[in-house]
């Protein structure tokens, strides 16, 4: 196993409301080259500890962008003893994986994480036996596979529960109220396409809008708008095709769509 390294992380406080972003912890970024077999959740109970510290009594983990497939082992070693009692600890993920298994945290999302087949293999071995000796019941509740498994270890062992992320976002950023005196809604997503429905944000916010329109931006559409519950969705492609450029000058091409967005909804 490699050595570890420290990495600078924050989380936000509100009141005695804490996020701890997964990623900012043990983030795929973080890492000058992928480690499928050692990236470890270490840093993460590091953060979820010194949120308790402070004395938050609601922590909302955002479980995604993991570099890791340890099951959250890592970050249970970090917390050793500390208590969650009276804590309300939400897991926020469009994941509903289970741990084990081909819909799995190491099928689905090792190979991502730079996992070879046989890597993968090894990985799926290390979580099942981690499961039988922490709460093999565990294992199949939707969540249990984000972030490499750390969703597992917060269900079985910290008391947590699960919520759509979407859900937990529009929740903390006051996304009811906003939308009550609003006349369109504008939401974006890297990719409108068919795993749009299944958790992400854009059909989250749909579906929290109520009679407002809602409109998306994309950087690709490959889906009828209206499928989704959008009034109309304009992509980045549609400006400029080639995907080298379009990624180079997303900032001029937003603004594009920014004008072609307030000359169909903003009356004059």
């Amino acid at each position: 196993a490699r050595s570890a390294r420290p990495v600078p992380a924050s989380f936000a406080v509100r009141g005695t409301t804490a996020v701890v972003e997964v990623a900012s912890a043990a983030g795929l970024t973080l890492l000058d080259e992928p480690a499928p077999l050692d990236a470890t959740s270490h840093g993460v109970g590091e953060l979820l500890k010194a949120a308790l510290d402070v004395g938050c009594t609601t922590i909302v983990l955002g479980l995604g962008g993991s570099a890791c497939t340890d099951g959250g082992a890592g970050m249970l070693e970090a917390l050793g003893s500390a208590s969650f009692e009276g804590v309300d600890l939400v897991l926020a993920s469009d994941v509903d994986n289970p741990l084990l298994g081909p819909t799995g945290a190491a099928a689905v999302y090792g190979p991502q994480k730079g996992a070879s087949p046989d890597q993968v293999e090894i990985l799926e071995a290390r979580l099942s036996a981690f499961a039988q000796r922490i709460g093999p019941e565990y294992a199949s509740r939707p969540g249990a596979g984000a972030a490499g498994g750390i969703g597992f270890a917060a269900l079985a062992v910290l008391g947590a529960r699960f919520r759509p992320g979407i859900e937990v976002v529009l929740e903390l950023a006051g996304f009811a109220e906003a939308v009550a005196d609003a006349s369109l809604v504008i939401t974006g997503e890297g990719s409108l396409d068919a795993q749009t429905r299944h958790g992400k944000a854009p059909f989250g916010v749909v579906r929290a809008s109520g009679d407002v329109p809602v409109v998306a931006v994309a950087g690709q559409c490959s889906v009828a708008p209206g499928d989704l519950g959008l009034k109309a969705a304009y992509a980045l492609l549609d400006v400029e095709p080639d995907v080298t450029r379009c990624m180079a000058q997303a900032d001029s091409l937003l603004g594009v769509l920014g004008g072609r967005i307030a000359r169909d909804w903003v009356p004059e």
